[in-house]
């Protein structure tokens, strides 16, 4: 299992912190300094949706002058401002065997999906 994210990120820490509590095993990816491929985010956006890829409430979109953020009205816009700006990645993101099964951070879900 490896979860992608940033390591200063607050929700990315409480994740980590659920999954170190809980006993859960896993491969930390930061893809501020690892970086993310397009293949990935592509693989991404087929199982859950570009849509829900893209961080709209975090800074990082919010500093984006409104004519860029008019621009991302697709997969591949999304991806190209994925590639160029990783924090505008919704994190974290948990994947197993090359599947998405968790998507940001709660608690609950954490609970019935990896206990």
């Amino acid at each position: 299992m490896t979860v992608y994210g940033i390591k200063n990120c607050n929700t990315v820490k409480s994740a980590i912190d659920w999954l170190n509590k809980n006993k859960v095993e896993f491969e930390f990816h930061d893809y501020k300094k690892s970086g993310i491929t397009a293949e990935k985010l592509s693989a991404w956006s087929k199982q859950v949706g570009w849509e829900n890829l893209v961080n709209k409430r975090g800074t990082t979109w919010r500093q984006l002058p409104e004519a860029d953020q008019k621009k991302v009205t697709h997969e591949k816009a999304a991806i190209a401002l994925m590639l160029e700006k990783t924090s505008v990645i919704k994190r974290p993101l948990i994947e197993e065997k090359g599947k998405v099964i968790l998507l940001g951070f709660d608690g609950d879900m954490y609970k019935k999906v990896l206990k």
